[in-house]
């Protein structure tokens, strides 16, 4: 019990000295759920909770009551946080000019201990009209197919899309898979009609731009993507 106690103590603590844009989404989550049980500890509950809410359409309350440690109480108080949320003003409309923008929305997809492959869509004008988890990978690597990238941005007619993934090891240089991939998705891109701003691999403190390095995503186009 100590031990589960102290678990969420943190959180609010960190709250107390850092402010809530400190925290985690794991640590809002466990502040929401309050505690978690003697098979599950939080923090267990706390990241199953946030692969349901990943998903975007397959959070409801069936999903996340089965969740193991979390219950029809516990899943109502997050279902509750998330609705008070969405009649709140959102981030839509939001316009991101520059990469560390990009990152500073996504940032707190960093601290994930899998690969999140997160696309953000953007209409004419510049504004943000969705950000959402495309897939969620490996340990090291992100299983991706471009249709999981563009299938959103098409739904909202948009016109450009940025890519972000993060890489738990914290290492920020480029691996062949992301160039790759990078390429598959400009090539696709190009195709549809998108545009595709950046590709930004992110940490907790820091980011990679494919395009604030000077690699314009263009440049991919007439690649072969075995080079």
């Amino acid at each position: 019990m100590e031990e589960i106690r102290s678990l969420v103590e943190r959180p609010r603590e960190k709250l107390e000295e850092k402010g809530i844009q400190a925290l985690s989404d794991k640590e809002l989550v466990m502040l929401l759920i309050s505690k978690g049980t003697q098979n599950h500890p939080i923090d267990e509950v706390a990241e199953n909770v946030l692969k349901v809410l990943d998903k975007g359409s397959g959070c409801s309350l069936n999903a996340l009551k089965f969740i193991p440690g979390m219950g029809q109480a516990k899943a109502a108080v997050v279902l509750a946080a998330l609705e008070l949320g969405r009649r709140r003003p959102s981030r839509k409309g939001k316009v991101l000019r520059t990469p560390k923008d990009i990152w500073n929305e996504v940032r707190h997809y960093a601290e994930r201990n899998q690969e999140q492959l997160i696309v953000l869509s953007f209409n004419g004008a510049g504004e943000l009209l969705d950000l959402h988890v495309a897939t969620v990978g490996l340990v090291d690597k992100v299983v991706m197919h471009p249709r999981e990238i563009f299938a959103e941005a098409i739904n909202l007619r948009a016109v450009a899309v940025a890519i972000v993934h993060n890489h738990p090891s914290g290492i920020l240089t480029p691996s062949e898979a992301d160039r790759i991939l990078t390429v598959k998705i400009t090539k696709a891109g190009s195709l549809l009609g998108i545009k595709v701003l950046d590709h930004l691999i992110i940490s907790p403190t820091e980011y990679y731009s494919f395009r604030e390095m000077g690699v314009p995503l263009d440049s991919y186009l007439d690649e072969d993507e075995d080079d």
